[in-house]
């Protein structure tokens, strides 16, 4: 009668000297290189555009006052702003920097905000010149604030 703690049969560890039995599996390493291959044909077979069509899509607008050699931005002690007195929006006056910033020779942009005008908005608004490419800028009337 066997013994409840006989020795039980040990198997070797599977190695290349003791191999019990085949290694199942499929080699995907040439898989892999042929489909990098073929991505890699994909990519340089796919022709570069030539034929463009300009499309005009919406964009800035244009400018709706005139751009003159100087031009003045002023803000008002209520935050108004203005462009050579007449006042306008944020973006009328960013399509109106954006045109003097590319006209042929550059226009001259006089900044001058009231004693009175909020920080948060002159800041804006300078943030604003530079964004748009402004090549001249200068600040105008500080004279009038030296004795606080």
């Amino acid at each position: 009668m066997p013994h409840a703690l006989t020795r039980r049969k040990t198997y070797a560890p599977r190695t290349r000297l003791h191999p019990s039995r085949a290694i199942g599996g499929m080699n995907v390493t040439p898989l892999i290189d042929v489909l990098l291959v073929l991505l890699v044909m994909l990519i340089l077979a796919i022709p570069a555009p030539v034929n463009v069509t300009p499309v005009d899509l919406p964009g800035k607008p244009k400018p709706v006052l005139p751009v003159l050699a100087e031009n003045a931005i002023a803000i008002d002690a209520a935050d108004r702003l203005f462009w050579n007195g007449a006042p306008v929006s944020p973006e009328t006056l960013r399509s109106q920097v954006a045109a003097a910033a590319a006209s042929e020779e550059p226009a001259l942009l006089r900044f001058a905000p009231d004693a009175e005008a909020g920080y948060g908005v002159a800041a804006r608004t300078i943030a604003l010149i530079r964004e748009e490419g402004a090549k001249g800028f200068a600040f105008v009337g500080n004279e009038k604030y030296r004795q606080f």
